[in-house]
């Protein structure tokens, strides 16, 4: 998708992080802008900003793990722009802790907004683009999934986040498989990002009422502090990798890294599935951050 000026972008999460970065890109290459995100005031703010910057705004709050929401924000965005040319399901929140101490609401919660949050934007927004594609033979499309190298390596102490994540490379793997068999004009690109400073790690402060757990297991305090040490402490920015983004759109490139020099870790899981060995230390470059975490689950425990 060479040309981007007039076009619309549709982005969820777009209060912050990834989704805000790339909206300011998607304006100032002269597209519509449609922003969604769950947090009211912080939307407003955003929206506020992008229009400044000379694009069409639609900013529409929308929780994505409901249907009906996702589903009211396609009208809107049809309504005020007719269908859209990229869509960036973008939307995602944190949670770590042992995989048994998750509780039946932090399941719901991070399954309903990482993954189900991605699978209602590919249902809605996909039909759309198909039929836009059929009527319009110079119509393009791209979507792009916000997954994480979580969904292809599996940190201890990070369960239902690996879970989540490593369902949306396979959606998205899946999506763009798909597609290919019924068109040219619409294609789908996964985003793996590392460590990076967008706020995932405060994530909770969007958990809705219905989904707290109180008080939090140790485990869960344990991988709140490391994750939020891990991604202030990320050296590429949310701008960085949204730049990365706005060209895999361009060039139709389907997995995007913020940190290509983690996939060696990558090689090495798949090589344990390959060989049948038993899943290799994930610390094993930085042995004293796995002896840090083990000790302090061990005395948590007891």
């Amino acid at each position: 998708m060479k040309e981007l000026k007039g076009k619309t972008a549709v982005l969820t999460g777009a209060a912050s992080g990834f989704g805000l970065e790339l909206a300011r890109l998607a304006a100032r290459e002269g597209m519509n802008v449609v922003m969604a995100d769950v947090q009211p005031d912080a939307l407003e703010l955003a929206a506020s900003e992008v229009q400044a910057l000379g694009a069409q705004v639609l900013a529409h709050r929308v929780d994505v793990s409901k249907a009906d929401q996702v589903e009211a924000l396609a009208a809107a965005t049809f309504e005020r722009f007719g269908t859209p040319h990229v869509v960036f399901n973008n939307a995602g929140v944190g949670a770590g802790g042992l995989i048994w101490e998750h509780s039946v609401q932090d399941w719901d919660w991070v399954v309903g907004v990482n993954l189900m949050g991605v699978a209602h934007g590919v249902r809605v927004f996909t039909p759309m683009m198909l039929e836009a594609a059929r009527t319009d033979a110079d119509y393009e499309g791209h979507i792009i999934n916000t997954a994480s190298m979580a969904g292809l390596l599996n940190a201890p102490n990070m369960g239902v986040y690996n879970v989540t994540k490593h369902a949306v490379v396979s959606l998205s793997e899946t999506l763009y498989q798909d597609l290919r068999l019924v068109t040219e004009q619409v294609t789908a690109s996964v985003l793996c990002p590392y460590f990076v400073p967008t706020g995932i790690h405060q994530s909770d402060r969007n958990r809705p009422p219905e989904a707290r757990q109180d008080p939090p297991t140790p485990s869960q305090l344990i991988a709140r502090a490391m994750s939020e040490k891990a991604v202030t402490s990320g050296k590429v920015t949310a701008a960085e990798v949204a730049a990365k983004v706005l060209a895999a759109v361009r060039e139709r490139q389907f997995y995007i890294y913020s940190h290509p020099q983690a996939l060696g870790m990558v090689q090495k899981r798949l090589e344990d599935i390959m060989l049948g060995r038993n899943p290799s230390d994930p610390f094993e470059a930085r042995p004293e951050i796995g002896d840090k975490l083990r000790a302090a689950l061990r005395e948590a425990m007891g």
